[in-house]
């Protein structure tokens, strides 16, 4: 089993654009030292229906209400930054706004990866060969790449972006290392409900869907960090 960088394409040159875009970082960095409830406002504010901060701020009392911190705490101020920058993404076009989410949950992943593996073995857009089999095209969104601690994770904004082959390829990959007496970790990093995300599972691959593939959905995203789960 061997890690090689993908395939260069158009479309993977347009969405390095994205990729790069300072708001992506920005959003990642936010999100990555968030609560549950936060990361649910970021969800929701950047899905587009409405831009009005105010709209938000009602819906969430927990975080902009009477009972919650003040302006100044950490946590306030992590609360309005995140919702300036969901806020930015929802202004954008339906296309960009589409690609700007999945850069944010590739970029997010990155870095809860790096702060449990360290960022070195870390890897982005990276394609995974095994001797005697068909090279695939499509690379994993995140990679970490450790003798004998390999992971690959393929990122979705929402539970709907879960399909049979997602989770084809990530199967033939755990089965392709296990042929080599290897172990990888994949799964999937979902910034949705799990309860969304599972009962997509079972539409797409039946009642087994779970069987060899991790599932980290928005309410388990610390776990990719080695931390526990609010």
């Amino acid at each position: 089993m061997r890690f090689m960088e993908a395939r260069p394409d158009g479309r993977a040159i347009v969405y390095a654009h994205i990729q790069a875009d300072p708001l992506v970082a920005r959003a990642a960095g936010l999100l990555a030292g968030a609560t549950t409830v936060q990361r649910l406002l970021a969800r929701a504010a950047m899905n587009g229906e409405s831009t009005d901060p105010a709209t938000w701020r009602t819906m969430f009392p927990t975080l902009f209400g009477p009972a919650a911190p003040a302006p100044g705490d950490p946590v306030r101020d992590r609360s309005e930054a995140i919702l300036q920058a969901s806020l930015l993404v929802a202004d954008r076009g339906e296309q960009t706004r589409s690609q700007f989410r999945g850069a944010i949950v590739e970029a997010l992943t990155e870095r809860l990866l790096a702060e449990r593996a360290g960022p070195e073995p870390v890897r982005r857009e990276r394609r995974i060969l095994f001797d005697g089999r068909p090279a695939e095209i499509h690379p994993y969104d995140v990679t970490v790449e450790r003798d004998g601690a390999g992971e690959a994770w393929d990122c979705k904004w929402g539970a709907r972006g879960i399909k049979a082959d997602v989770l084809h390829q990530l199967d033939d990959a755990r089965r392709g290392a296990a042929d080599e007496n290897l172990k990888l970790v994949v799964g999937l990093v979902i910034f949705d409900a799990r309860r969304s995300c599972e009962v997509r599972l079972v539409r797409e691959k039946g009642p087994v869907a779970l069987d060899g593939l991790k599932l980290i959905a928005l309410e388990g995203l610390d776990r990719l960090a080695g931390r526990r789960p609010a």
